[in-house]
């Protein structure tokens, strides 16, 4: 979506209070350290998102977008399957499991994919993955 989508759309936003397009891919791409930091014993390195004037163009935008996803997906195979049970401390009054921390970013990841999908349509848009298959 992030390459898909076109830049001269990227500050779109439904209404005031929400997001732009680019700024909902960099929140969602920078919260995947929030997981693979706390994943590697590390303090999350975002206590917010990073700042729009930091990745003023779309191929910015896509650079940071592609980063983050490699590497989580760096972590998750250094982790491997036996490490989703480990307990960890993601700043709650209690433990969580690296697996139920991973749920909670692919919930996340969701919620936001369903905006962008608005985001698309409310542009008169077809998002990738609803387009018919070659």
């Amino acid at each position: 979506m992030a390459e898909d989508f076109p830049e001269d759309k990227y500050e779109y936003k439904p209404n005031p209070d929400s997001r732009t397009f680019a700024a909902n891919l960099i929140h969602v791409s920078a919260s995947m350290y929030y997981f693979t930091d706390l994943a590697q014993g590390n303090k999350p390195r975002y206590s917010d998102d990073p700042k729009r004037d930091d990745l003023k163009t779309k191929a910015q935008v896509v650079a940071f977008v592609k980063k983050c996803v490699a590497d989580g997906g760096d972590v998750l195979k250094a982790k491997g399957d036996a490490a989703l049970m480990t307990p960890i401390n993601a700043g709650g009054p209690r433990m969580t499991s690296y697996g139920d921390l991973a749920y909670g970013l692919i919930e996340h990841s969701g919620e936001h994919y369903g905006q962008l999908v608005v985001y698309y349509r409310n542009n008169g848009l077809v998002p990738p993955e609803s387009r018919p298959k070659k």
